[in-house]
């Protein structure tokens, strides 16, 4: 990675600057998308993991407009996707791509098969469950005492314990699936290690699926696997592929949203104390904390089967375009002071879920587990403070989604 970056620079040679482009701070965007969004809302970078040259979308009604274009491309094994980590190309082609990767009508078939998992009403169904899950790592919290790593304690296990359940994997395997997720999101991991953990992901699912097969219970994957024997329009593989993608977004960009989220409550008090005062706020601070965190900034890509124009600029069939979720959740023409945090605020439509057919399809059981969490963490543990100042190094700026590794905080 750093050596083709280097080339480029050697040359002296004008290049579109650097992407993606570091957060000055975590809670605000790159300084430079401000200015993108006013003089040239649809601009050429230069992809610092490839030295790809690809295409950045930073207005909000643009972001919607190519996400909701089904004509766009997903897949990864387009020569023209701007793919944001270092994959081998033999790798990536003989990799069983996850959903966000795949295009109608291939996707059609396994998020149809998604959708009944993830409605409103099942996901209230679970709130008896995720509020155990979520009491019992808070009494564990307040039994150790103060200072704690909310990371480690609250922020990563949660969601790990909610999802694995969800799907029936042993709790005690939750580490293994931390591991992966942060593992296969570093810019700095090899591609062989990021093709070590591919491999040992899949074996360890293709062993759950089949086991489900024959060993119904009473959870997510054994639903799949039924409703695939019913339909058959999936084989074996396929499902395990499905597996996969769910328990990477399940758990980690919760534990994400959750750090980063008390974080941001932590630094604007009176913000917290208008969730103290009435915590019926929380589900729509939920959605604020989602916009202003911005975890998949640049994790939304697509590649043109076609000529579009978007913001008067033609961009040629072939190249790839990356719409910048952050970017559309600060744009001043559709958010009034977008770079404050204000839990009262109508976040409708914002840019964190995606938009059109790769619409995140568990957002509702993010923002069910996430109003339990803040709403049980405050109500516990009202006096809840950071421990000293959080260090930058607490932050993911070399992983895809952005988080914190660490949050200490006392009480």
């Amino acid at each position: 990675m750093t050596e083709v970056v280097t080339q480029f620079e050697a040359t002296g040679t004008e290049q579109p600057p650097l992407f993606p482009m570091k957060r000055p701070c975590p809670f605000k965007m790159p300084e430079e998308y401000a200015r993108l969004r006013a003089e040239e809302p649809v601009s050429k970078v230069t992809l610092r993991v490839s030295g790809k040259q690809v295409w950045i979308i930073t207005k909000a009604d643009d972001v919607r407009k190519v996400l909701t274009d089904s004509t766009l491309s997903s897949n990864w094994k387009e020569p023209g996707y701007p793919l944001p980590v270092a994959v081998p190309d033999d790798i990536l082609q003989a990799m069983e791509l996850p959903l966000v990767a795949m295009d109608p009508p291939h996707h059609t078939v396994r998020r149809r098969m998604l959708i009944p998992e993830f409605t409103a009403k099942r996901m209230q169904a679970l709130r008896p469950k995720i509020e155990k899950i979520v009491h019992e790592h808070i009494d564990a919290m307040l039994a150790k005492g103060g200072p704690v790593d909310l990371v480690e304690e609250l922020a990563v296990p949660v969601p790990s314990l909610v999802f694995c359940e969800l799907l029936g994997v042993p709790a005690s395997e939750t580490s293994f699936f931390r591991n992966y997720a942060e593992l296969t999101t570093n810019r700095e991991v090899t591609p062989m290690e990021i093709g070590m953990a591919q491999q040992e992901m899949e074996a360890y699912l293709d062993k759950l699926v089949t086991d489900r097969g024959v060993n119904p219970k009473d959870d997510l994957l054994t639903r799949l696997v039924a409703r695939n024997n019913e339909e058959g329009n999936l084989a074996h593989s396929d499902v395990v592929a499905l597996a996969r993608v769910l328990l990477f977004g399940g758990f980690d960009t919760i534990a994400n949203v959750v750090s980063l989220g008390t974080v941001a409550l932590l630094q604007n008090p009176d913000q917290l104390q208008l969730l103290k005062d009435d915590p019926t706020l929380t589900a729509n601070a939920v959605g604020e904390l989602l916009r202003f965190a911005s975890i998949s900034d640049h994790a939304t890509a697509r590649v043109l089967p076609h000529d579009i124009t978007v913001s008067g600029v033609t961009i040629p069939a072939g190249d790839g375009i990356i719409a910048l979720n952050g970017s559309a959740n600060r744009d001043e023409e559709r958010w009034e002071n977008p770079d404050m945090l204000d839990v009262c605020r109508d976040t409708k439509g914002h840019a964190s879920f995606g938009h059109g057919i790769h619409q995140c399809p568990g957002a509702s059981l993010v923002k069910v587990e996430l109003e339990i969490i803040f709403n049980a963490l405050f109500s516990r543990i009202p006096g809840l403070r950071l421990h000293g100042e959080v260090p930058d190094s607490a932050y993911k700026h070399d992983a895809l989604i952005f988080g914190m590794y660490e949050l200490p905080v006392t009480w």
